[in-house]
């Protein structure tokens, strides 16, 4: 196999594992996956994704979206896309990448669901953060991201922990498995969670105040085939069970939920 044709299927697979932990209404930028790039290179992937989720976290409603993958790498360590969002990767070992980014949190429209009527909107807000990837083989990456300022009142932080493990079936086919977990704060877990007074008068929804705490655990599977050097299918499932304050808020109608897609990966 060639180094191209590995690094296609690895690039592929994350974008799958990516694709699976999303809900149908927005971007997951729970990892910064550019552990599978290139060394010393630049590159990037082009893609086309059509995905299917909850319409918002606890919801009971589903939806199939169509989303792009485009994601680039420069060598110099900075990189841009719908996956990663806008950063640098500070490391020059091969073993571990750090960094800084900026991601998006695309906000839930109370329009999304009868459920959240009177709820109002979540507005759509930029976040700041940093990223921690460590390799302990080459086929299993520990992996780390603080993301901060989603929320209307800007305020919302987010704790990603997680794990990835791929391997090669044969030489056209890789699979891989994740786990992930995601810790917040209390802004947070009020703006998603939570109902206010005028909320409450508004909606029909008792008052409720979530405090900060685990949000949800997930577990994905990636199937990536590649059908040329530069060109590769991947399919995906997740698995998500919301956990504590947000399984208990009156805005969740299911707090176990399955997800997936597939994502059409060239690169270049």
């Amino acid at each position: 196999m060639t180094p191209s044709t590995r690094a296609l299927l690895n690039i592929a697979l994350l974008s799958g594992l990516a694709l699976a932990g999303q809900t149908a209404s927005a971007q997951a930028f729970d990892a910064a996956r550019i552990y599978g790039a290139i060394p010393d290179r630049d590159g990037g992937a082009l893609g086309l994704a059509v995905f299917g989720g909850q319409k918002y976290l606890g919801a009971k409603e589903t939806r199939v979206l169509p989303v792009p993958v485009i994601d680039y790498q420069w060598s110099n360590g900075f990189f841009a896309g719908t996956g990663n969002g806008l950063g640098i990767n500070f490391s020059k070992q091969a073993n571990v990448s750090y960094g800084l980014r900026v991601t998006a949190d695309f906000g839930r429209d109370e329009d999304l669901s009868a459920n959240l009527n009177g709820m109002g909107d979540i507005k759509i807000r930029p976040e700041f953060g940093g990223f921690v990837n460590y390799n302990l083989t080459q086929s299993f990456v520990l992996t780390s991201s603080l993301r901060y300022g989603a929320g209307n009142d800007r305020k919302d932080m987010q704790l990603d922990l997680g794990a990835v493990y791929s391997t090669m079936l044969a030489p056209q086919w890789r699979i891989g498995a994740g786990a992930a977990i995601t810790l917040v704060n209390a802004d947070y877990m009020q703006t998603n969670f939570g109902v206010t007074a005028a909320q409450s008068a508004r909606s029909g929804h008792a008052v409720y105040t979530p405090g900060a705490g685990l949000r949800d655990v997930r577990a994905n599977l990636s199937l990536t085939y590649a059908i040329d050097q530069r060109m590769a299918v991947t399919g995906a499932l997740s698995a998500r069970a919301l956990q504590s304050d947000a399984k208990d808020s009156p805005l969740t109608r299911k707090a176990n939920s399955l997800g997936g897609g597939v994502v059409y990966t060239y690169l270049f």
